[in-house]
C-alpha cells in the first residue's frame, strides 16, 4: 500500500514492477478472455499471432481459459492443455511471445456446470459441486453458433474430487512443459471452483459443503497441488467473491474473499515462497459488457471489499473488470492494485499499452465477433496506431 518506485515516486500504471521473479516494464496486463479460435481445442497459428500482437517487452499476458480436461469446456473451440499435441502447439505461442520479451501465464480452467452436453465428451452431463442447473437468465453458446439453456449438471461424488484436483496439477505441469512462465488457477466467474466456494450454489452435505471452511477446501487442495508441482512463484489465483455471473452468489462475499486469502497466505508461509499474484475481478464486472454496480450494494461498498482484500493479501494484487485508462491509472496510484488487467479494450487495441501511455484514442471493439471462429476477423485484424502505409489507422474516441 505504501509502494514507491526506485526513484521514490508514486508508482504509475506505466512504471516497472517486480512480480516475484519476473521483472515487468509496466503494469498493464492482458486479461484472460475466451475467444473460440482454437479449432478442435487445439492452439494454432491464429493464436500465435493474436498473443504476439499484444505482447510487449516486459509485459504480462494471461491466456484465455484453457481446458484442464475434456470435461472442462464451456464454449466451442477453446484451447486445452491436457494432451501432448496441445502442449506442442502452445509452445509456438509461448516462443513467439517470449521473442518479444513478454511474460505469459496459462489460465487453468474448468467450467463445471457452465457447460452443455454438446460440449462434453460422449454427450455426458457437465460436472459440478451441485446438481442444480444455471438459471434460464443465462445462455450457453453451442457449436452451431446458437445459444442453449444450461442443463442439469451431475454432482461430483466426494471420492471423485481428488481426480479433478489431479487434472489441475497435470495441466500445470503441461503448461510449464509448453514453456509458460506460470499458470493462473481460474477460481472465479461461476466456474467449477467458484461453484464450490459460493453458498448460493454449493448445497453439498459432505466435507466440501456447508461451512465456509468446507467450501474453501477444494480451492485450497487445487492450489496446494499445483504449487507442489510447479512452485509457488509460478502460480497465480483468480477469484471473484462479489460477482454473481452464472448465478454465482454468496451471502457474505467479503468473508468469502478473506477466507480464500487467509488460505493462500498460509500456503505461501508453508512453502516459504510467494505466489505470483492474486487476481480479483471488480464487483462492477458484467459479462456482457455493461459496467455497473455488483449485486451487493453501492460502489462505495464494492470499493471497501476490494481494499479489504487488497490489504489482507500478502503479495502482488491484480484487479480487472471494466477498467478504463483513468480507472487503471487511479487504481495503481492509490494503491488499490499493483497491476491492472484489461480485457475488451485489449481485443480491439493490440497496441493498448502504447495507446494508454500516450493517451491515444482507442479503436472500438465489435462485440458480435468476440466468439466467432474466424481466425482473422475480429481477432487479429484490429489496427495498430500506424497501418502498413505509415498513415494513422482509423480511430474513434471511446
Amino acid at each position: 500500500m505504501s509502494e514507491t518506485t526506485a526513484d521514490g515516486a508514486t508508482p504509475s500504471l506505466f512504471s516497472p514492477y517486480k512480480m516475484g521473479k519476473f521483472d515487468l516494464s509496466h503494469r498493464v496486463v492482458l486479461a484472460p478472455m475466451t475467444r473460440c479460435r482454437a479449432l478442435n481445442n487445439m492452439p494454432n497459428a491464429a493464436l500465435v499471432q493474436y498473443y504476439t500482437q499484444r505482447a510487449t517487452s516486459g509485459g504480462f499476458l494471461i491466456t484465455e481459459g484453457t481446458m484442464i480436461s475434456p470435461t472442462a469446456a464451456g464454449f466451442p473451440h477453446v484451447p486445452g492443455i491436457f494432451n501432448k499435441e496441445q502442449v506442442e502447439e502452445w509452445k509456438k505461442v509461448v516462443d513467439a511471445v517470449h521473442a518479444k520479451g513478454a511474460v505469459i501465464f496459462c489460465q487453468l480452467w474448468h467450467v463445471g456446470r457452465a457447460s452443455h452436453q454438446e460440449l462434453q465428451p460422449g454427450g455426458i452431463a457437465p460436472l459440478s459441486s451441485t446438481d442444480k442447473p444455471i438459471s434460464k437468465r443465462w445462455r450457453v453458446l453451442l457449436p452451431d453458433g446458437s445459444y442453449g439453456i444450461y442443463p442439469k449438471p451431475r454432482k461430483l461424488e466426494t471420492n471423485e474430487i481428488p481426480e479433478i484436483v489431479e487434472h489441475y496439477r497435470e495441466a500445470a505441469v503441461n503448461a510449464i512443459e509448453a514453456g509458460f512462465d506460470g499458470v493462473e488457477i481460474h477460481g472465479a466467474h461461476g466456474y467449477l471452483i467458484d461453484q464450490f466456494l459460493k453458498d448460493g450454489i454449493n448445497d453439498r452435505t459432505d466435507e466440501y459443503g456447508g461451512s465456509l471452511h468446507n467450501r474453501c477446501k477444494f480451492i485450497k487442495q487445487v492450489v496446494q497441488s499445483v504449487i507442489s508441482a510447479v512452485g509457488a512463484e509460478r502460480v497465480g489465483v483468480r477469484i471473484s467473491p462479489a460477482i454473481d455471473h452464472l448465478d454465482a452468489t454468496d451471502s457474505d462475499p467479503l468473508s468469502l474473499g478473506l477466507a480464500v486469502i487467509e488460505r493462500l497466505n498460509k500456503l505461501q508461509t508453508d512453502h516459504a515462497a510467494k505466489l505470483a499474484y492474486l487476481h480479483v475481478t471488480q464487483p462492477r464486472y458484467a459479462a456482457y459488457g455493461q459496467t455497473e454496480s455488483g449485486p451487493h450494494g453501492s460502489a462505495d461498498e464494492e470499493a471497501r471489499f476490494m481494499m479489504t482484500w487488497r490489504r489482507a493479501y500478502s503479495g502482488t494484487f491484480i484487479c480487472s473488470g471494466g477498467f478504463t485508462r483513468q480507472l487503471g491509472v487511479e487504481a495503481v496510484a492509490e494503491g488499490v492494485a499493483d497491476l491492472v488487467a484489461f480485457g475488451r479494450l485489449f481485443i480491439s487495441n493490440p497496441d493498448l499499452v502504447t495507446r494508454l501511455e500516450i493517451d491515444a484514442p482507442l479503436t472500438k471493439y465489435v462485440r458480435s465477433t468476440f466468439y466467432t471462429h474466424d481466425p482473422v476477423v475480429g481477432y487479429t485484424d484490429y489496427p495498430f496506431l500506424k497501418d502498413g502505409t505509415g498513415k494513422t489507422a482509423p480511430l474513434s474516441r471511446m
